[in-house]
């Protein structure tokens, strides 16, 4: 599946938000919002090694340009 950079920026902000129940205080299953978290980053990871093959670009510069997009979004609508 082709994925857009928007696609892109949204499985990093389900990976973040992930992570975030993953470190709140209080988790109910430790190990199931642990579990969550790896897997969300393991699909946005490839999700941009799939994106960047196809544009033809960096893995690495995509995935900073989308840890961009989602960290500084303001930075984005210049």
């Amino acid at each position: 599946m082709a994925h857009t950079f928007d696609d892109l920026v949204n499985l990093e902000r389900l990976a973040e938000e992930a992570h975030a129940r993953y470190t709140a205080p209080g988790v109910d299953d430790l190990d199931a919002a642990r579990r969550a978290w790896v897997e969300a980053a393991a699909a946005v990871q490839a999700a941009i090694t799939e994106h960047a093959a196809a544009e033809g670009k960096s893995r690495y510069e995509t995935e900073m340009a989308v840890k961009k997009a989602v960290r500084h979004p303001e930075a984005g609508a210049s």
